[in-house]
């Protein structure tokens, strides 16, 4: 039974969710939930019973004090709801949490349950994986749905990914099974640099989702941050030839494949976006492939220098990260 109490009704709700683990390369998407809740305030107002759907020797639960009291956090799932102001007011429920070890059936059932009772219009699940792109260039976003007229209203990719998932791509079709519009984006992270904090790829996913549901999403010090981000990698690259030659073969390769599609179209929502902003308007890690790179520092160190070295770029098929983990 799902208890609601306490939420007001809601102004036209979109659901964002977001899971820590195999989706989550860098913690891009988690923290760009996170991002959305503490910038909006938001009210947590259920949780998912984590004996349901954790193993607790995979996700442990901690132990804290609070005024000399021992208390216990236990790997959960939580739901916020967030006011968005301005001209055209609109209510997000944010599901941010750990991807379940067991029961995920159930799980994506229950948080249907709750965008039925709350309304939700759409269901948009954010997710990064490892991809073979350059920390350079700008995070690859793709946005990916299984409804074929959802993705030609909202200019979207019509999924076609078969192989391994992970809870966004059961969520997505479970959304899609029950007549719930929903849509994954996905942001392409470095597999050199997957240690996380990335805030380059959780800045590319806000803008994203930004320009999806027509929303002003204040960034607060994530371009800052992002700009720093990419100053510190750079540095490391330029300490080893080696890394720096591969990164240039990934900028070669990413600049001749995008080449033809540097129209107008991206320059023209980034222009949008600047105007909206100037006037103040409105375990491992999943791979492009569907497979699997452990997590790992941002680069080996070898030698008695202990100088970076690059890891050896996964065997794929393609640079296709539209064929992402779904």
């Amino acid at each position: 039974m799902i208890e609601l109490e306490g939420v007001p009704e809601l102004i036209d709700p979109v659901m964002v969710a977001a899971f820590e683990g195999w989706n989550d390369a860098g913690d891009a998407a988690s923290t760009a939930v996170a991002h959305l809740d503490r910038e909006w305030k938001g009210e947590v107002f259920a949780a998912l019973d984590a004996e349901d759907y954790y193993d607790f020797q995979v996700n442990r639960p901690t132990v804290f004090l609070e005024a000399g009291v021992r208390k216990i956090t236990w790997p959960t799932t939580r739901l916020s709801v967030v006011r968005v102001g301005g001209d055209k007011p609109r209510d997000l429920v944010l599901v941010r949490g750990i991807e379940p070890s067991m029961r995920w059936r159930s799980f994506c059932n229950e948080l249907l349950g709750f965008a039925h009772e709350l309304g939700v219009e759409l269901v948009v699940v954010l997710g990064a994986l490892l991809g073979d792109t350059p920390h350079t260039r700008p995070v690859p976003i793709s946005g990916t749905t299984s409804d074929a007229d959802l993705a030609r209203r909202m200019d979207l990719e019509e999924t076609k990914y078969e192989g391994p998932t992970g809870i966004v791509g059961i969520l997505q079709e479970a959304c899609t099974h029950a007549g719930v519009p929903a849509v994954s984006l996905w942001a392409a992270v470095p597999h050199y640099v997957s240690q996380p904090p990335n805030p380059k790829a959780t800045l590319a996913l806000l803008n994203r989702l930004e320009d999806l549901i027509d929303v002003r999403i204040p960034l607060g010090e994530l371009p800052e941050d992002a700009r720093a981000w990419q100053v510190g990698v750079d540095q490391l690259a330029a300490e080893d030839s080696e890394v720096a030659e591969y990164v240039q073969t990934l900028e070669e390769a990413r600049d001749t494949a995008e080449l033809p599609e540097a129209s107008g179209e991206a320059i023209a929502r980034e222009f949008e976006r600047y105007l909206r902003r100037r006037d103040g308007g409105p375990g491992g890690h999943a791979t492009a492939d569907g497979g699997e790179i452990p997590p790992g520092p941002p680069f080996r160190r070898d030698g008695p220098g202990g100088r970076p070295r690059p890891p050896k770029p996964p065997k794929t098929g393609g640079d296709d990260e539209e064929s992402s983990e779904e």
